[in-house]
């Protein structure tokens, strides 16, 4: 077996230059933005991008229908309420007029009861 060879100044520059131009063969094979593959590609990315874009405003359409739905059953309950509301002091407001008018029938029978003696 031989043994190991330091490589010289020579020989290291040789193969930085050998390094260089592998680098720059592999840029150079590179297809160009002409090329019918990148053109192909980036269609695709391209319909891929605008079909997100659809999606996504699709979605904030239908956030948007859930939100005013929401927003009118919150609306009704609130007037179901009120209304409700409503119809309770109607109904204490006649109970309460009619519980006048027993007392003061009550109240006129006494007088009445009252005078005859």
């Amino acid at each position: 077996m031989s043994g190991f060879k330091e490589p010289g100044f020579t020989d290291r520059m040789k193969a930085a230059q050998q390094a260089k131009q592998n680098l720059l063969n592999k840029f150079r094979a590179q297809p160009g933005p002409n090329d019918p593959d990148v053109a192909k590609r980036r269609a695709e990315r391209e319909a891929a991008a605008a079909n997100r874009e659809r999606v996504r405003q699709e979605r904030e359409a239908a956030k948007a229908e859930q939100k005013r739905r929401e927003e009118q059953a919150a609306a009704a309950e609130a007037a179901r309420v009120a209304r409700e509301k409503e119809e309770e002091a109607a109904r204490l407001a006649a109970l309460e007029a009619e519980q006048k008018s027993k007392r003061d029938a009550r109240y006129a029978a006494r007088k009445e009861r009252g005078k005859k003696k």
